[in-house]
């Protein structure tokens, strides 16, 4: 019997000990939970009797540190909105009165050696068959055009005869004159931006069509002439009407947000006749004071482009009558350029010319030769990339200019 009872405590005794041995084994494998982390202490509790108003550690911030609610603080989580990019300020363009006056060195530094081979020549003692040649070759190399060199090769040596002495101060006056007779002062050389009345009696805004062939800089030239207009204190609207010109309508807007001038574009390709009387619908409601149209400029020789712009011409007219059409000529093609003018005139009637890069390559004589052979003055000369570098042409300055000081 104590054998029996020996054996059941050692049973119970070894029961126990693997019931210890599977516990300590379970807590083993479970890993240790890591140390709270120590945060920061949260204020005790004020007792009865305990002083109040005690300084804390904490460094305190101002209301402009923290931020209030709505001025740029979000909760966690929740993205601030960007506030929206206010739109730049349109640029106030120079004044267009005097431009040329004020660019004048720059055009006589490229096209004094038209004046300055003139001057040399007439200030030779003796002047033979030989050095008015000389004279009628330095005219005709300026683009100056057969008929009007042949006039003022004549002019000149009535004077020159008839003046006998000639200092340089005398021969500069006389070339002066004769020059300045050849280019023309007594022409209308405004770009007529007025406002007319329309078929319905209605006031509508000066409307300019502004054409030419690609690569004349005829984009540009529109975005320069409505800075023309706003540095005179009229408002504008442009109308991308170049559909068939990659960019264009790009480019053309790019102008316009600089003066703060609206641009009316279509889609690539679409009918510019249709941009162009959008353009004049928008500038009348708008009030505006003019409306300029930058045409389609593909070469002059594809019939297609002659027939679209006198339809432009046509459909913008339905609103009122076209008060400027300006013909955009590069004044360093010469000659090529009267061909391009005479195309361009016998689709639409030219009002005005607007001879660009002028400070280049060009020939000043082009100004004499293209108005002779369209009849019309030019309004407008470029001379220069810049963005004020379009000037209304004056005939005093453009002859100064030519023949120097």
């Amino acid at each position: 019997m104590d054998i029996i009872l020996i054996v059941i405590a050692i049973a119970v005794v070894a029961v126990l000990a693997a019931g210890g041995l599977v516990v300590g084994s379970r807590r083993r494998k479970q890993p240790p939970a890591p140390p709270p982390s120590p945060g920061p202490r949260p204020p005790a509790e004020p007792q009865v009797g305990d002083e109040a108003g005690e300084p804390s550690d904490e460094q305190r911030r101002t209301i402009e540190e923290v931020g209030l609610p709505g001025e740029g603080t979000a909760a966690a989580g929740t993205a601030v909105a960007e506030p929206p990019e206010a739109p730049p300020e349109p640029e106030v363009p120079a004044p267009a009165a005097g431009r040329l006056v004020r660019l004048r060195a720059r055009l006589a530094r490229s096209q004094n050696s038209l004046g300055k081979g003139l001057l040399g020549l007439l200030s030779r003692e003796h002047l033979d068959e030989d050095t008015w040649e000389e004279i009628e070759d330095t005219l005709l190399t300026a683009d100056v055009g057969v008929q009007p060199t042949q006039e003022l090769v004549e002019r000149l040596r009535e004077r020159v005869k008839v003046l006998g002495t000639r200092t340089p101060e005398e021969l500069r006056a006389l070339l002066r004159e004769e020059l300045l007779t050849l280019v023309g002062t007594e022409a209308d050389r405004t770009v007529h931006t007025d406002e007319s009345v329309g078929p319905e009696g209605a006031e509508v805004p000066g409307i300019v069509l502004v054409v030419g062939v690609n690569g004349t800089g005829k984009t540009t030239t529109t975005g320069k002439l409505a800075r023309v207009l706003v540095a005179d204190g009229k408002s504008v609207v442009l109308g991308a009407a170049d559909t068939f010109r990659a960019a264009a309508a790009d480019q053309l807007q790019t102008w316009g947000e600089r003066v703060g001038a609206r641009t009316v574009r279509g889609p690539e390709g679409g009918d510019p006749a249709s941009v162009a009387y959008d353009a004049v619908k928008e500038a009348i409601d708008e009030g505006a004071d003019a409306a300029l149209i930058d045409t389609a400029g593909r070469l002059h020789t594809k019939t297609g482009l002659m027939d679209e712009l006198g339809k432009v011409k046509r459909v913008v007219e339905k609103h009122g009558p076209v008060g400027e059409v300006l013909l955009v000529l590069d004044a360093t093609t010469g000659q090529n350029g009267l061909v391009q003018a005479r195309v361009f005139a016998e689709v639409v009637d030219i009002t005005g010319l607007v001879l660009t890069k002028l400070d280049g390559t060009a020939k000043g004589g082009i100004v004499i030769a293209v108005q002779r052979e369209l009849g019309v003055p030019v309004k407008l000369v470029g001379l220069g990339e810049g963005a004020d570098d379009l000037a209304p042409f004056e005939p005093e300055a453009f002859v100064d200019a030519l023949v120097g000081d």
